[in-house]
């Protein structure tokens, strides 16, 4: 805070503190200066609005300074250890018994009362891609974004229902995507868009926002960020379209990333949710499944004070880190997909009673300033919504592309493709998904494609690490541990036609029995 330039009334306030030797205060008369002083940031900001978006900016900067206000506030890890318990067993159900109800004669009108919403915020520069990730190609030169409204067009056409599909943008993503949903006007899909908020980065040192105007060009362009996805309630409800939907007569929304293409409507659940078995309707789902060793730092759901609570590895005291990783005390972990009730959503949103923990996430800029953006998850929400349930669902519908060891499972003839929808080759014996590491040459789309000529044969495979400058011809089969290493310096080029089985290729292309 040793950029903060104190003013008189300050320095009599501190002195005051101080002669009452008060640590508590003398940080709280710190806090209200340091409050203060983001006021008048916020509030110069504001003034370079442009009309057109002075109402939605003023939503945005109201919306930050609540979130830095309850920053401010909060010390030290968010989650008292001891008081976190296993969950009680009927809270989190598993899949086989929900689908064991069956499904109603009436589907289509409980299809009907169905929204689906994709989280559409991320940009694909992970993976080396500019612009929105939901517009890389994973599957037939279809993207993430063709996958989905394939999936729900087909629902709409088999059921002859109205799902509609709504995408949270944020102002990275939106206008990009606005210009690509045109192709999609003959679809049996009415799309939906709407942004979630922009707040300001503040500098970790000052505490102060970085940015001096509203714009996010030029100089400001790294000044701005989407406040992580816990976003969606507030900017849903601020947008309009949550009220509209409500008075369409929707009921749920089913949440989901757009890069997680297990994340399918499933009729079973939803009917779980619109025909209760003890007849008290439950206003959240979170499906969740089973950790491996892939995913030990997943957020994982918890009793804690009587309530469902999701507790990410960021709230976690250092010294309960390794328990918290633990496959055997934490047994699964949140997927993401997420069942919500509207009705619940505007409620809690018109009593501010959404709450959400804090996740202070460090940022260098290009410049080399240190930031911090204030983040929430929408899964930390579950414990605010009424008789909240977690399903325990099959590992399938956890199937994210994060990476490109990722886009080479879902490319591959591991998976088929029907309407939109990616399941497990029938031909393959195990129903788990090999453990795929490709090595750094590999991380950006462009490269990884001209690495491959065409897609390997991994129906066998179990387990499969490349590194270094390594290609691989046509129709090569890879069939259960794959280890392919060329030395700094080195090349391998696997052959047209080859088949690799249990082996190791070393950097002098010697090929040995693993």
């Amino acid at each position: 805070m040793k950029c903060l330039i104190p003013n008189p009334l300050f320095v009599q306030n501190l002195s005051k503190a101080m002669s009452q030797d008060g640590a508590s205060q003398f940080q709280e008369v710190i806090r209200q200066e340091l409050e203060l002083s983001v006021k008048k940031e916020l509030e110069k900001i504001l003034t370079t609005a442009p009309s057109h978006e002075f109402e939605h900016t003023k939503k945005d900067l109201d919306g930050f300074r609540k979130l830095f206000h309850r920053f401010l506030q909060e010390k030290g890890p968010s989650v008292d250890w001891g008081k976190i318990q296993r969950p009680p067993e009927d809270s989190i159900q598993p899949y086989e018994k929900i689908k064991a109800r069956g499904l109603p004669d009436n589907i289509s009108s409980v299809l009907n009362k169905l929204v689906v919403v994709k989280l559409n915020g991320g940009l694909g520069t992970s993976m080396g891609c500019k612009g929105p990730k939901s517009l890389i190609g994973v599957r037939n030169e279809n993207t993430f974004l063709d996958l989905t409204v394939q999936q729900i067009e087909h629902l709409n056409k088999t059921y002859n229902t109205d799902v509609p599909l709504v995408l949270m943008n944020s102002f990275n993503t939106d206008e990009d995507t606005k210009k690509i949903l045109q192709k999609y006007n003959h679809c049996r899909v009415k799309i939906y868009t709407f942004n979630q908020s922009r707040y300001p980065r503040i500098n970790k040192e000052s505490l102060l926002p970085v940015a001096k105007d509203v714009s996010y060009s030029g100089e400001n362009t790294e000044a701005w960020y989407p406040p992580g996805h816990g976003d969606i309630y507030a900017s849903f409800y601020n947008s309009g379209l949550l009220d509209t939907l409500i008075g369409e007569g929707k009921e749920y929304i089913f949440v989901s990333n757009i890069d997680n293409l297990g994340a399918t409507v499933d009729l079973y659940i939803l009917n779980h949710l619109m025909n209760p078995p003890n007849g008290k309707p439950c206003e959240f789902v979170m499906e969740v499944t089973n950790k491996t060793r892939a995913d030990v730092k997943g957020g994982t759901l918890t009793q804690y004070e009587g309530k469902l609570r999701l507790v990410e590895i960021a709230q976690v005291p250092k010294a309960h880190v390794d328990e918290f990783k633990s496959v055997s005390k934490f047994k699964i972990f949140n997927t993401n997909n997420l069942w919500i009730s509207l009705a619940a959503v505007k409620r809690l949103q018109e009593q501010n009673a959404i709450d959400m923990e804090i996740i202070v996430n460090p940022k260098t800029l290009d410049g080399g300033l240190n930031v911090i953006q204030l983040e929430t998850a929408v899964g930390a929400a579950i414990k605010s919504f009424e008789n909240s349930l977690g399903i325990n669902v099959p590992r399938s519908r956890f199937l994210p592309v994060k990476t490109t060891s990722d886009l080479l499972l879902v490319m591959s003839n591991l998976y088929s493709l029907n309407a939109g929808s990616l399941t497990m080759s029938e031909k393959r014996e195990f129903p788990t998904v090999p453990l795929v590491k490709l090595g750094s040459s590999f991380t950006k789309v462009q490269d990884y494609l001209r690495r491959f000529e065409s897609i390997p044969d991994m129906l066998e495979l179990d387990h499969l690490t490349v590194s270094g400058d390594v290609t691989f011809g046509k129709n090569v089969s890879l069939k259960g541990t794959v280890i392919i290493i060329a030395n700094h310096g080195d090349r391998i080029d696997i052959p047209p036609g080859a088949v690799l089985e249990n082996k190791i290729v070393s950097g002098n292309l010697r090929i040995l029995d693993h």
